[in-house]
């Protein structure tokens, strides 16, 4: 489809913290932070996780073809749709399903022109079909190392916000606020967050689904550079301070076969479960001593170096970031 697509399976790991913030609020329960009701830890969503990682790139690219980004903020998804049968087909097809060559056509130019599209995936048959596609990048809901608590504070607002009626003027607002007592040009309002939280995101890459969306080695590089980067250009009073905490670990799926041809097949398939990057090589806990923690200094991460699998390999992002396709 495209320039040649990353040849290795991947597992990777990152840490990220939240001081006096809301990482990710819960809209059923009125914005506050997420967190597991049974152990009290936190959660992030994944969507919440690739979003910023869709807003990084966009800033990074411009937002331009080849990565520009089809879930924007703000859009209509058929917008870009209507598009890519109009670029590869030369016009929208009439019905909605299109025949099936229209819809090849049409999903391989998003695939090639939107870098979340290839890297995530998308449903694209919400208006004109351009068909789905499974992306081989893929995020699981982020979970903090300790419990959580939950604070929801009071806040005071030096304003209000009346919405004056048969006004012809800002000079009507200004002898309203004159006409009023002090104290009741302020308001009231609440703010959910939490003091401390060091959480832990998983996340895996497929060789084989990025062959269907043309996923190339530079856009794995763009990808962990947005992941490493994406709190840096995501400020908000609502978030406090968020940090990823490098280096990301990386386990790259390489092969043990002398065989070129076979060992690049074990790299597609892997040579080890995803599970022994998350639970045996990379080990996160508090350390002695501390029973309240406030800060990423009171962890400490082990890495496992014995426990490495054979035909694999571990990489420190930014460290290795030029290593990855290698």
């Amino acid at each position: 489809m495209m320039s040649q697509t990353i040849q290795s399976r991947y597992e990777f790991l990152y840490l990220f913290d939240c001081e006096n913030g809301n990482p990710n609020g819960d809209p059923d329960a009125g914005n506050a932070p997420r967190i597991d009701p049974e152990d009290m830890h936190g959660l992030v969503s994944d969507v919440a996780v690739k979003r910023r990682i869709r807003n990084y790139v966009q800033l990074a690219r411009g937002n331009k073809m080849p990565n520009a980004i089809f879930v924007e903020q703000a859009c209509n998804l058929n917008k870009n749709i209507t598009r890519a049968h109009e670029e590869a087909n030369g016009q929208i097809p009439s019905g909605k399903s299109g025949d099936k060559k229209a819809v090849d056509k049409a999903r391989d130019w998003m695939c090639k022109n939107f870098f979340d599209v290839r890297a995530f995936g998308a449903v694209m048959s919400t208006g004109p079909n351009a068909g789905q596609v499974r992306g081989p990048v893929q995020v699981t809901f982020a979970r903090s190392i300790d419990p959580v608590l939950p604070l929801d504070v009071s806040i005071t607002r030096m304003a209000v916000a009346e919405d004056l009626k048969n006004v012809k003027s800002w000079h009507d607002y200004e002898k309203w606020e004159q006409e009023q007592k002090e104290d009741t040009l302020r308001t009231m309002g609440r703010k959910s967050l939490i003091a401390y939280g060091l959480y832990l995101g998983k996340g895996f890459i497929s060789a084989h689904l990025a062959e269907q969306t043309g996923f190339a080695p530079d856009d794995l590089k763009l990808f962990f550079e947005a992941l490493l980067g994406m709190y840096d250009h995501d400020r908000s009073a609502s978030k406090g301070l968020m940090a990823v905490r490098p280096p990301v670990y990386v386990l790259q799926h390489v092969g043990t076969d002398s065989n070129a041809e076979q060992r690049l097949q074990q790299a597609k398939l892997g040579c080890a479960p995803g599970y022994v990057l998350f639970e045996e090589i990379v080990q996160v806990a508090r350390k002695d001593g501390v029973s309240t923690p406030r800060s990423f200094h009171d962890y400490v991460v082990t890495v496992n170096e014995d426990k490495i699998p054979h035909g694999t390999r571990l990489l420190r992002l930014p460290e290795d970031i030029d290593k990855l396709a290698r």
